[in-house]
């Protein structure tokens, strides 16, 4: 490539990214490869499922492959609404706004929820999502250390703001621990705060047939709780969404930038969703499963079992990490590699989701593909 000054600055970057082992390139997924995965978020294996595919190709005979426009304009169909419908009685909310991903449905809810008369209290291993969120809100922001519900309550205690809104994940998805939502929640109501709660990586997994933390605790319905979702993982598909009182989905449905601007997520997505929630309602043990798999693979890796589908093994150097999940590739078995500023530094790790669908065989390869490239990677 020719140089460019005004490109220049780039070629240093990049140059400094690799000399720390920090450069990155998408794999690639080509039809026929055979490899287990352990690194995607379909922790229900529902990706190619009948009813999910039955239920995307339906949708997309019946409105087509686009929602032709934003919600308030063209992109709302039937199959929208009854999704949201849905969705809110799974997991036990008043109501349902759908958005286009995860990430836009954070930035959506937070901003339109924040602004300048209103302090953010953010966890500090909260989503990407939700820190890019608390900055385009306009807040106050004041980050408080992982889980500490202490420095939660001093924060609302002597704020000046009128308002005030606690944002954490129920599952954090680096490490896979859960937040202390009952105690959160009890600060929140004690200094008449909003507690949103990004449960991407909660719903299909936590909860009585996967409704979610915020459902296992029984926060389900408060209305000053809010949940937050992605329809990309346990789901199957792709999109977001806001479960919560009524009166937020209204107050979202006027202001929510990424709902307001963005084309509608499309009806193939849609229907892919309501199937997997369908699958999901009609085998509530898929849940457990993930669970018992999360269980195994720490077992195997010699790390603590987690309280979800998250299983991180640290190995630290991300040279290290890096080459361990290529190893892991080449052998046939595709696991997550997590390198800053996903994870700080000195963390980096081996990051393996579990499914619930794994086969005897496909187990029995990971046994022994962890095994070897571990034992090496920690030697």
């Amino acid at each position: 490539m020719t140089a460019h000054p005004a490109l220049a600055w780039l070629d240093d970057t990049a140059a400094a990214r690799r000399a720390a082992g920090l450069h990155r390139d998408p794999v690639v997924r080509t039809p026929g490869t055979t490899v287990v995965d352990l690194a995607s978020n379909d922790y229900l294996g529902l990706t190619r499922h009948p009813e999910v595919l039955a239920g995307a190709t339906a949708a997309l005979r019946r409105w087509g492959a686009g929602a032709t426009g934003s919600r308030l304009v063209t992109g709302t169909t039937a199959e929208h609404e009854l999704l949201e419908r849905e969705l809110a009685d799974f997991v036990g909310a008043d109501s349902g706004l759908v958005f286009s991903s995860g990430y836009a449905a954070n930035l959506g809810a937070v901003a339109a929820l924040g602004g300048k008369d209103a302090l953010i209290v953010s966890d500090a291993g909260g989503h990407a999502s939700l820190v890019d969120a608390c900055r385009l809100s306009r807040s106050r922001i004041v980050v408080t250390p992982h889980n500490d519900v202490d420095a939660v309550a001093h924060a609302l205690a002597t704020r000046t703001e009128a308002r005030a809104l606690v944002l954490t994940d129920s599952v954090f998805s680096t490490d896979g621990d859960l937040a202390p939502l009952r105690e959160l929640h009890r600060v929140c109501r004690a200094h008449g705060a909003l507690l949103l709660v990004d449960e991407a990586h909660g719903v299909g997994v936590r909860g009585a047939g996967g409704r979610g933390l915020v459902h296992e605790v029984g926060l389900a319905g408060e209305p000053d709780v809010v949940v937050t979702a992605t329809l990309s993982k346990s789901l199957a598909s792709q999109g977001g969404a806001v479960l919560a009182d009524g009166r937020v989905r209204e107050h979202l449905v006027d202001t929510a930038r990424t709902f307001i601007f963005d084309t509608g997520l499309a009806p193939a997505a849609v229907g892919a969703a309501r199937g997997a929630l369908k699958v999901l309602r009609a085998e509530p043990a898929r849940a457990a499963a993930v669970l018992e798999q999360a269980a195994r693979l720490a077992r195997l890796t010699g790390v603590e079992a987690p309280p979800s589908a998250v299983v991180s093994v640290i190995l630290g150097d991300p040279r290290v990490a890096a080459d361990a999940a290529a190893r892991c590739r080449d052998r046939g078995v595709h696991v997550g590699c997590f390198r800053p500023p996903s994870v700080p530094a000195g963390t980096s790790r081996l990051r393996l989701t579990a499914r619930a669908n794994l086969t005897d065989d496909e187990r029995a390869l990971v046994d022994e593909v962890l095994t070897d490239v571990l034992a090496g990677a920690r030697a």
